[in-house]
């Protein structure tokens, strides 16, 4: 049997081994000197001043929350096609996630014309995430936030180092769990243009604390204050170092992730014409999924099945936030027709940075073949 092409496999090998037992041998294990050389290269890197670095996406997200001060009473727009944990952040703080369609089948983000219809009195921000690594119009959601009076907040998951992410958000938010562009294991950034807010989340990071363990153990200083309510979202010494390690390389990367999706692209276009494709070939992309929209008529469990007996991985990004048990018992029922259209139909095809041509030729041609049955 063929090898299995696996959905999103992490790049990893000698420099990540060689980085982590670096960090044993120095015997510091927690937030140190690497995960503050982290930050400034990341944050560089997006031609932002400074970074602060955190044990996942999800925290950031919640921490982004707390140091923009929403809280019970304020309503956040999201998006419902996202992963929970997008809207698990603003329960989290004690706020209301108010869900919003997406644009249309083609351009799966948070709709500005609906963002608009449900604004609030109690509407403190809205939160926009970069599907499948393309960008949303971050000039125009900028625009609109400062018109209304709100805050902006990127849900940058998907996005690492592609066109100006990280620089229109009060805060923005990255992550670097295993199946990302890069990855620390675990892990999260969170970049802004709100410096007193980012300063904020670097000691809600760290139980509020005034100084950090590694000055104390340098003898830097011999005490701390706690002078907010913070949480334990550090990121330690052995995700940094991998971090550094992978980051040298994310350019790279994202670049032959975009030569794949244009692979895909015209093999799709060619031999598959009934699959829709998302936004244009020139989209700001990060290239981190390959999501397509299937026809009407296709049954998605058999394209799935059959994608499996032919050792091919497939999954979907993301069934709808809002049809979640846990949010229908909380908020009731909502419908969002676009977004949940979406849902149904979408499909995710394998997308990562040692696939190969004959990879992308042969998920096609399965494609082709399945449909055609």
């Amino acid at each position: 049997m063929d090898k299995i092409i696996s959905l999103g496999d992490p790049t990893l090998g000698e420099p990540e081994k060689a980085a982590l037992n670096e960090v044993i041998d120095s015997a510091w294990l927690t937030m140190g000197e690497r995960v503050k050389r982290f930050e400034r290269e990341f944050s560089a890197l997006h031609e932002m001043p400074d970074g602060i670095a955190v044990n996942s996406c999800t925290a950031g997200l919640h921490l982004a929350m707390i140091a923009l001060g929403i809280g019970p009473g304020d309503e956040v727009l999201v998006p419902s096609v996202t992963f929970v944990a997008t809207t698990n952040a603003v329960l989290y703080a004690g706020a209301t996630p108010v869900f919003v369609d997406i644009e249309s089948l083609e351009c799966p983000h948070i709709s500005l014309e609906s963002a608009d219809r449900l604004l609030s009195e109690r509407t403190k921000a809205v939160i926009v995430m970069h599907y499948g690594g393309y960008l949303v119009d971050l000039p125009a959601w900028r625009d609109f936030c400062d018109r209304k009076g709100l805050h902006l907040i990127e849900d940058a998951a998907h996005s690492p180092a592609v066109g100006n992410v990280g620089r229109y958000g009060d805060l923005s938010v990255f992550s670097f769990f295993t199946n990302k562009n890069m990855t620390t294991a675990e892990g999260g950034m969170i970049l802004g243009k709100d410096a007193a807010a980012l300063e904020k989340t670097r000691y809600l990071r760290a139980h509020g604390m005034t100084t950090g363990t590694l000055d104390r153990y340098r003898g830097h200083a011999y005490s701390y204050d706690v002078t907010m309510l913070g949480y334990n979202y550090r990121m330690n010494e052995l995700q940094a170092a991998m971090g550094l390690v992978q980051l040298e390389r994310l350019p790279s990367w994202n670049a032959r992730r975009l030569e794949l999706v244009a692979l895909y692209r015209e093999g799709l276009e060619r031999r598959c014409p009934e699959i829709g494709l998302l936004f244009s070939g020139d989209h700001p992309n990060a290239g981190h999924i390959m999501p397509t929209i299937l026809p009407q008529r296709a049954d998605r469990k058999k394209i799935m099945d059959g994608l499996r007996a032919a050792g091919i991985q497939s999954s979907i990004h993301y069934p709808p936030v809002h049809l979640f048990t846990h949010y229908r018992e909380r908020f009731g029922e909502i419908t969002l027709p676009r977004s949940e259209e979406f849902a149904q139909r979408e499909l995710t095809l394998p997308l990562h940075p040692s696939l190969s041509e004959a990879d992308v030729d042969r998920v096609v041609g399965a494609l082709e073949r399945i449909l055609g049955e």
